[in-house]
């Protein structure tokens, strides 16, 4: 594949200063034009990337947790929690979702917090939603840890995670091993925060007991969402610990706090963070504290700093990001500058392109310790992480992106990088022949039914969206390597057993199915899947039925809540996002031809904005499906231009 690549670039010569003076050559130059200036002048490019309001709440909260409150700050992200409350005055996990009862409970607390009058219009409307549907006692785990810590309720409201899991071995059904890289940069600090009970400052003793339906002390439903014999079975073997933990000895719990104080101290990452996500380095700063590491201690002014910097501060509003994107976007990016530039050699665009790939070789990690190891002990590393820095958890999806990407450049200079990328991403497919974001085999489905997981993300199983990618990028390969073509056969068996009946794939990391089927169909294409293999022809189909009547097409974040084959693909509008990735996957099947995907080149030609780029208004990721929610604000710019793009080259190679 790599060899096709080449030959078809060398008719670049050809074609530059071919295509006539269309709207379609005017809006990929505009776009094209507006993407470059949007580049850092290190080489990356970087865009928001916006949750829903559980991240500012919780930095209001951690203000106060901590008794370091910023009041310029945090009437700024106040003002940003009250612009983004619902009608009904609940608070939703994505644009013009319905209300979530635990991010509803946070930002009231939160705006409480920050000097909200309870009886103001919007406090009353938010409060009266909760009660309607139960009370704060309803909300999610990790809120009602909060609770607890803030002396809310008991603490017999929340799972009993003592610290002396650390202890555990590896045989045991939980191990911290099992479970995600997100859940364990998460949790382990948050073992030695809830084994020590440790309490919020909370200088001005605000509480919300006006959220209870039951006196949060009488309240005897805190698990009542436990519903699977194994959650009960884990539940009461809980209840028994807790009765037992007096007799924990203290040589013991000592321990396992040093254990778990040493193994997120060593994964603190710097300025980028524990995880380089917002959840875990919270958690360890105000770990830190506990532990007695004073306020202008190295490890707890850097772990500050790591959160600050996630901070977006615009006039008199602010938010706070889950994490950044540098290399994903970057990734992205280059991919659909590349295809802009396929047949022209723009001087500045090669130029800028060049650039990228320069700072993404730097970022790539070789001998770093990461706990992917743990599954692949003897894999030498080759991956690049999601954020800035993340040397102990680089990620699978963002290695292939980034990989296929330097393919494209074409630059022997990125010879080594592309095969260390290779190897490192065969090396960690899992047994079933697909790949999870972060580790190999993260599949101990059991774990979530625990009562700590009711958010049902503590794993990083194998999804097809990654997998696709990876072997988009293998496929280059395997004239060098035909060791590989066996991994990639593993993987498109694999992809196949998993395409819905109605010929869509559901979409772990991007909204939804349309996002899957982008995602595996532009991998078939790389991998030589014949477009007349029959689960493509059914992607076809499923995408064509999906078009809009405007030829967009949009997708409801509503479909990881209710998976009905007739509420996939559809969405109320349509969106830039959604109809490039659709456009990019028919063009993939060999569809460019189509009525189908030429009305939805001229829905995204009709609805650029004056700058060049186009504008969604929705969010268009889960973080974690039903429970947690992203607008990537990078996918409206680049995602078109790829498809213009891909769609001006189909038809000059065609003509």
């Amino acid at each position: 594949m790599l060899r096709e690549f080449d030959e078809m670039s060398g008719l670049d010569s050809a074609f530059v200063g071919c295509f006539p003076e269309s709207p379609l050559d005017e809006a990929v130059a505009r776009a094209r034009s507006s993407l470059l200036n949007l580049q850092h002048p290190e080489g990356y490019w970087v865009f928001e990337l916006e949750a829903d309001c559980t991240i500012p709440s919780e930095y209001i909260l951690m203000m106060h947790f901590m008794d370091e409150i910023d009041a310029d700050l945090q009437a700024k992200i106040a003002r940003f929690l009250r612009t983004k409350q619902s009608a009904d005055g609940s608070y939703p996990l994505f644009h013009g979702g319905a209300g979530d009862i635990s991010c509803t409970v946070k930002a009231y607390y939160a705006l409480k917090l920050a000097g909200d009058d309870i009886d103001a219009p919007h406090m009353k409307r938010a409060r009266e939603w909760i009660l309607a549907q139960g009370g704060a006692a309803k909300a999610n785990v990790f809120t009602r840890i909060m609770l607890a810590q803030f002396e809310q309720i008991p603490w017999r409201g929340v799972p009993f995670i003592p610290v002396e899991v650390m202890l555990l071995p590896k045989w045991f059904p939980f191990h911290l091993d099992k479970v995600s890289y997100w859940s364990r940069t998460c949790m382990v600090p948050l073992f030695i925060l809830c084994t020590y009970k440790v309490t919020a400052r909370n200088p001005h003793k605000v509480g919300v007991r006006e959220l209870f339906t039951v006196a949060p002390e009488k309240e005897r439903n805190y698990f009542s969402h436990v519903k699977t014999p194994l959650g009960k079975a884990v539940l009461a073997v809980e209840r028994m610990g807790r009765l037992m933990e007096p007799l924990i000895p203290g040589f013991l719990r000592r321990k396992a706090t040093n254990l778990a104080r040493d193994w997120f101290i060593e994964r603190l990452n710097g300025v980028d963070g524990l995880g380089a996500i917002f959840p875990a380095m919270v958690n360890s700063y105000e770990a830190l504290d506990y532990l007695g590491f004073p306020k202008d201690h190295e490890l707890r002014a850097t772990a500050k700093e790591a959160i600050n910097r996630l901070l977006v501060i615009k006039g008199d509003t602010a938010y706070c990001q889950p994490c950044v994107s540098p290399i994903w976007d970057t990734g992205l990016a280059s991919l659909a500058l590349q295809e802009a530039d396929r047949y022209e050699r723009d001087p500045e665009t090669r130029a800028q392109l060049k650039n990228a790939m320069r700072w993404l070789a730097s970022k790539q990690l070789t001998d770093e310790p990461g706990d992917w190891q743990i599954q692949r002990p003897e894999l030498p590393g080759g991956g690049w992480a999601f954020q800035f820095g993340n040397s102990y958890y680089p990620d699978v999806d963002d290695t292939a992106v980034v990989a296929q990407a330097m393919v494209q450049a074409r630059d022997p200079e990125l010879a080594g990088n592309i095969e260390r990328a290779g190897v490192w991403i065969a090396g960690m497919q899992s047994r079933n022949g697909g790949w999870g974001a972060f580790d190999a085999d993260n599949d101990h489905y059991y774990l979530n039914h625990i009562p700590f997981a009711d958010h049902g993300a503590l794993l990083d199983p194998p999804t097809a969206d990654v997998s696709a990618r990876c072997i988009m990028f293998l496929a280059n390969l395997v004239d060098e390597h035909p060791e590989y073509q066996a991994v990639i056969d593993r993987c498109i068996a694999y992809l196949k057993k998993d395409q819905e009946a109605d010929g869509s794939w559901f979409g772990r990391w991007g909204t939804n199915y349309i996002y899957g089927c982008w995602s595996v169909l532009i991998g078939f294409e790389k991998a030589g899947v014949s477009r007349d293999d029959p689960s493509v022809r059914r992607a076809v189909a499923w995408l064509k039925s999906k078009q809009r009547a405007d030829g967009s097409w949009g997708e409801d974040n509503y479909t990881y809540h209710d998976s009905s084959e007739a509420l996939r693909g559809e969405f109320h509008t349509g969106m830039a996002f959604h109809t490039a990735l659709a456009l990019i996957a028919l063009m993939a099947a060999g569809e460019a031809n189509s009525a189908e995907v030429k009305a939805g080149v001229d829905y995204l030609i009709a609805h650029q904005k004056a700058d060049g780029l186009w504008k969604d208004e929705h969010f268009n990721a889960p973080g974690f499906p039903k429970v947690f929610y992203l607008k990537y604000h990078g996918y409206d710019k680049f995602f078109p231009l790829w498809a213009l793009a891909r769609y001006r080259n189909e038809r000059s190679l065609n003509a």
